[in-house]
């Protein structure tokens, strides 16, 4: 499957992944803080390369594929999210500077489920939605549970992207290294094809 093929199909999953939270949201009442960007700077956050393969092929097709490489690798040893804007250097406060193109772990954290030992649905948020928004949250982790809400399954999402491929869909990396690996094989791509991206 052609590197446009793979973005595409990325791109479905990610649509109907946006429907599935936007309805979740709606019924849930639970939102991000303004400002906040805390999950953005986890040092362990990890990703996979086929959810930032929409990211790398935007900016092949813009012109940046090479500009964001230089800076990623004159940063390589920062662990905080190269996509992250901090509203105050060192602090947890800022957005995402590619929102559109963030990858499936950006999209999922505070709005998805996971399973449980038991077999579960357990809602995966953060700490400060459970603290601003407590009267949102229990009645939202309560319909979850008795299932009278319908949640996005972090599982689901991450199978349908091992289906487009396995390969790419199923190792993770340090979410900088993932960014890393997809703008190079993009480049790598169409560096021998002659032509530029559809």
């Amino acid at each position: 499957m052609s590197i446009y093929k793979k973005v595409a199909a990325v791109e479905r999953v990610f649509d109907g992944l946006q429907k599935e939270i936007s309805a979740f949201q709606a019924q849930s009442s639970l939102k991000c803080l303004t400002g906040c960007g805390k999950c953005c700077t986890k040092s362990d956050l990890t990703a996979t390369i086929l959810e930032f393969l929409p990211l790398a092929y935007h900016l092949y097709k813009t012109d940046k594929a090479e500009e964001m490489l230089a800076k990623m690798n004159e940063e390589s040893e920062s662990t905080v999210c190269h996509l992250f804007n901090p509203l105050v250097v060192g602090a947890g406060s800022g957005f995402c500077g590619n929102y559109k193109y963030r990858g499936l772990i950006c999209r999922l954290f505070g709005y998805a489920a996971s399973r449980d030992k038991n077999g579960q649905k357990k809602l995966v948020t953060c700490q400060l939605i459970k603290a601003d928004q407590p009267v949102p949250y229990q009645t939202t982790v309560g319909a979850i549970s008795d299932g009278t809400m319908a949640v996005p399954m972090m599982s689901d999402y991450q199978s349908q992207l091992m289906g487009i491929d396995w390969e790419l869909g199923s190792k993770f990396y340090p979410v900088n290294t993932a960014i890393r690996k997809a703008v190079e094989m993009v480049l790598f791509y169409y560096q021998f094809r002659g032509r530029r991206a559809s």
